[in-house]
């Protein structure tokens, strides 16, 4: 997710790397959010967030994300229930990676 202040402007979908199942994890190739990062700064914008779905569950922050989270970013979870959207959080971790507090989210 690019943007300003916190707004987010655009989504850049990013392929999943993970060599396991799909739907277990994501990872993203760093020169890949590197390239997304350089070009929100010539924008005049930066690197504010990432997003991913749950499948056919809630949108929630899992253990997973919280050990795999950056404290900078916002993450947007969706959830997908039955091949369609059903809900969204976002969420942001601690610098310790301990908790993840819900932000608002307006969309």
């Amino acid at each position: 997710m690019v943007g300003v202040d916190g707004v987010v402007k655009s989504v850049v979908a990013l392929p999943n790397v993970y060599e396991g199942a799909q739907e277990d994890f994501f990872v993203m190739d760093p020169k890949d959010l590197q390239r997304v990062d350089e070009e929100a700064r010539r924008a005049g914008q930066a690197v504010v967030g990432v997003f991913h779905s749950h499948p056919d569950c809630d949108a929630y922050f899992s253990q997973r994300d919280l050990a795999n989270s950056c404290p900078w970013f916002s993450y947007l979870i969706l959830s997908i229930k039955k091949g369609k959207f059903d809900h969204a959080n976002s969420y942001r971790a601690d610098y310790d990676q301990t908790r993840a507090d819900k932000e608002e989210l307006v969309y």
